[in-house]
């Protein structure tokens, strides 16, 4: 009768633990996605964006590595939605335009 007590008091920390384990990964994510939309924008003017060849509207530039339809929505440092602003690997801590473009843009693997 022990042993079913054991087994039972088991069964109901490895339930709760895996409940905690779920809830901190939840939480833990939701921080990540209300700071994206509350990054500043990249500037033109950002030393950064600068030295990549950054613009905020792919189809204005002259740079001949750019390839038609590239833009930071289809690039695999992109990480925002297909509109808008969102995050890239490449600048931390600003948003750039879904519609923008640097000369390291890569095409996302599918």
């Amino acid at each position: 009768m022990s042993h079913e007590k054991d087994i039972e008091s088991r069964r109901r920390f490895l339930k709760a633990a895996a409940g905690t384990a779920a809830a901190a990964v939840v939480i833990g994510g939701l921080p990540r996605f209300a700071r994206a939309a509350d990054l500043p924008h990249l500037s033109d003017a950002d030393p950064t964006a600068k030295a990549l060849g950054y613009v905020e509207d792919a189809s204005k530039t002259t740079d001949p590595k750019r390839k038609a339809g590239d833009t930071c929505a289809n690039c695999q440092f992109y990480s925002g939605g297909p509109t808008g602003f969102g995050p890239c690997q490449l600048f931390p801590g600003k948003a750039v335009n879904a519609n923008g473009w640097c000369v390291s843009h890569a095409v996302k693997k599918a």
